[in-house]
């Protein structure tokens, strides 16, 4: 086999191994693509600040209180 066609066959083989590692590790990372999402959705809650707690607005009477409260102040 003359050298030529030898250089071109070895390097031909090392591409092609190098594009299959690839597409392993491509392959591999769309199969686990499930499992990240879903662990990084459990660390994300974990690390999250709890929402804050709404308040009940304070009942002091209505509309009529309030318009008491404006005729006492001078208004």
């Amino acid at each position: 086999m003359p050298v030529f066609v030898e250089v071109v066959l070895v390097v031909a083989v090392m591409l092609g191994a190098f594009f299959g590692v690839f597409l392993l590790v491509f392959l591999l990372a769309m199969a686990m693509l499930p499992v990240e999402k879903s662990l990084s959705k459990v660390v994300w809650e974990l690390t999250a600040p709890p929402p804050p707690k709404r308040k009940a607005p304070a009942q002091e009477g209505g509309f009529k209180t309030f318009s008491q409260k404006q005729q006492k102040s001078g208004r």
